[in-house]
């Protein structure tokens, strides 16, 4: 109906429906760029292999790991839904296909299987696995996306 009066009111104008389609699609694109972005960490495995990921951050009741996110070569995962609340996250990644992992120097809990476990402190004791993780900091931004690449690469970011 709104087309129908548009082209009406248009022609007496002397400015025919085909000239506001420009402006009304331009118009269009701009309120989907203002939409508000999605807030969320994301990591993309940029390797040719797949890995196994795990995450540790914290939160308001204190530290967490959590895993297992698999990524398929070339795959992003969202790890974290919504708004980024810490500045510092720390990662853990094995490679499935040729071994290996991503490490740090942030000692973490882990296990094998599909895991979130509170606290960082006595994981050999309390049945955990203990890995190094890396420290990735956001810049306190609320949206961060993690490239794990390849450690063979020659524009590979230096491990921590």
């Amino acid at each position: 109906m709104s087309t129908i009066a548009a082209s009406s009111s248009s022609t007496r104008s002397g400015v025919s429906a085909a000239q506001l389609l420009p402006a009304v699609t331009v118009l269009g694109l701009a309120l989907l760029a203002a939409s508000p972005a999605r807030a969320d960490l994301r990591l993309c495995n940029q390797t040719a292999s797949k890995v196994g990921i795990s995450l540790g951050y914290r939160d308001p009741q204190g530290w967490v790991t959590e895993g297992w996110w698999d990524l398929a070569p070339k795959a992003c995962e969202t790890l974290l839904k919504g708004a980024l609340a810490a500045r510092f996250y720390y990662v853990f990644a094995v490679d499935y296909t040729r071994g290996g992992e991503w490490s740090g120097r942030s000692l973490m809990c882990t296990r094998d299987s599909e895991f979130t476990i509170r606290g960082i402190e006595d994981c050999l004791a309390r049945g955990y696995d203990r890995n190094g993780f890396f420290e990735v900091d956001t810049g306190e931004q609320k949206s961060w996306t993690i490239q794990l690449t390849d450690p063979n690469r020659a524009d590979a970011p230096a491990k921590p």
